[in-house]
């Protein structure tokens, strides 16, 4: 791969030329088209860690999200100060490198459904053994049938940016090709997983089915290696490996720092896991002239983010070569000094913070509301497309409760059972934590609206 083609501006789906001179870059602009995205507005009520929280402090999907970017952005930045006079690159700033994996972060986590991980689960859990969504997806073959039972948030954010925001457009948000494969962890369909690639760019798919010549679009204009002839998969666009990082620093770091502002971890265990990480003995003299306990975790975190920043620079850089041949395919953070104490952040989470009731009563009771969200509407559309004006009273009704984007033209749903479950998917993962739970009551006759 090189960087000219990697850096490209052209947009998915736009026949504009790509400015030349302007107040802002077109990699700017893709973050400026996140930030005032509907989906992306949604995230500040969609879980990070902590479902439905009443504490404002704890981090949401946004929250997180605008963390991560400015992570994204510094990595990207460093980067590029160094890969431009490297390659004699004319044309660009180490700015470019910056914002892309800055809109790349904002965006990483735009396509996950409520509840957080779990809610990926609910989804395939209800592909794969509720009664009537086991039936349709059953129904299908190859990759159409993988992207239910194998429903991955990345995938449906690809299908976010490119789709559904914007969705009257050619290419939805007409973001930079550069900026789109940064996105795109994992480049390959739905049913390419397994053991048949290696690598971590292989462990889930990054695109529906539907949308394979839109990815395929991106990746030639970017030059991303083809990793089999005529298999929908590639090797990553290198910002990816960036993205990625930004995200893995961000979570494992911040999530500690929520547990203790939770009371999970108290400050002792909070310093034992983040002092192994830093590498500077001024920060620790200057930790020790903090008064609050509170104060000393908020510089603990800073200086945890910023060491792991430089550890992670410094490892793209030496691996630049390998990662541009495609040789290179596992997460940053597996290559730097403070890897085992990056990784213990993660046990301590998992035994301490993910597994708390408060945590798993709620994203529990996710499976129940996305399931009976997915099953209920499922039947409605299915009678609707079946049976037109004859639907039952019921369907007829209940339809309305489905913006018309997610049905089809004139509220008529597709012949097609892979067309229609998509639209449904797309309804139900774009809801925020709240609507979710107020559309399963209503549904449900648990409660009715105030009126």
């Amino acid at each position: 791969m090189d960087w000219p083609r990697l850096l490209s501006r052209k947009r998915l789906g736009a026949d504009e030329t790509p400015s030349a001179v302007s107040a802002r870059t077109d990699f700017q602009r893709d973050f400026d088209r996140m930030v005032f995205c509907s989906a992306f507005r949604r995230m500040q009520d969609k879980t990070q860690v902590f479902p439905l929280s009443k504490v404002d402090y704890v981090r949401t999907r946004l929250t997180h999200s605008l963390e991560a970017s400015c992570v994204g952005r510094s990595l990207g930045t460093l980067v590029g100060e160094q890969i431009i006079p490297r390659h004699a690159l004319r044309g660009y700033e180490a700015a470019d490198f910056g914002n892309i994996c800055a809109a790349a972060c904002l965006a990483h986590d735009i396509g996950n459904p409520p509840f957080g991980h779990s809610g990926e689960d609910a989804f395939r859990h209800w592909a794969e053994r509720a009664e009537y969504g086991k039936q349709r997806v059953a129904m299908l073959a190859g990759s159409a049938k993988e992207d239910f039972l194998a429903f991955e948030g990345n995938a449906q954010g690809f299908r976010v940016l490119t789709r559904l925001q914007n969705h009257d457009n050619p290419g939805g948000l007409q973001l930079t090709s550069a900026t789109l494969a940064a996105f795109t962890k994992y480049p390959r369909e739905s049913d390419l997983g397994g053991s048949r690639f290696e690598g971590a760019s292989a462990n889930k798919h990054g695109f529906m089915a539907q949308d394979r010549e839109l990815f395929e679009t991106v990746a030639a204009e970017t030059g991303l290696i083809r990793r089999a002839p005529d298999l929908a998969i590639w090797r990553r666009h290198p910002l990816a490996f960036l993205v990625e990082a930004a995200d893995d620093i961000c979570y494992r770091v911040i999530d500690i720092e929520d547990g203790f502002r939770l009371g999970y971890l108290s400050y002792a265990e909070v310093e034992d896991l983040f002092l192994p990480i830093l590498q500077d003995d001024d920060a620790i003299r200057r930790l020790r002239r903090l008064s609050g306990e509170q104060e000393r975790v908020e510089f603990l975190r800073a200086k945890a983010i910023n060491e792991a920043i430089g550890q992670v620079r410094d490892g793209f850089l030496d691996l630049e070569p390998q990662i541009l041949d495609g040789r290179f395919d596992q997460p940053l953070l597996t290559t730097i000094p403070a890897c085992a104490p990056m990784d213990r952040l993660i046990e301590i989470a998992t035994g301490k913070i993910y597994c708390t009731p408060a945590v798993v009563e709620i994203e529990t009771a996710g499976f129940q509301v996305i399931g009976e969200l997915l099953e209920r509407f499922i039947q409605v559309l299915d009678d609707i497309a079946e049976h037109g004006p004859r639907a039952s009273a019921k369907s007829r009704m209940t339809q309305y409760l489905i913006p018309e984007q997610f049905i089809g033209p004139e509220r008529r749903p597709s012949d097609d059972f892979y067309s229609r479950l998509l639209s449904l998917t797309d309804f139900v993962s774009g809801m925020t934590d709240s609507f979710a739970v107020s559309l399963y009551k209503k549904v449900t006759g648990i409660s009715l609206p105030d009126r």
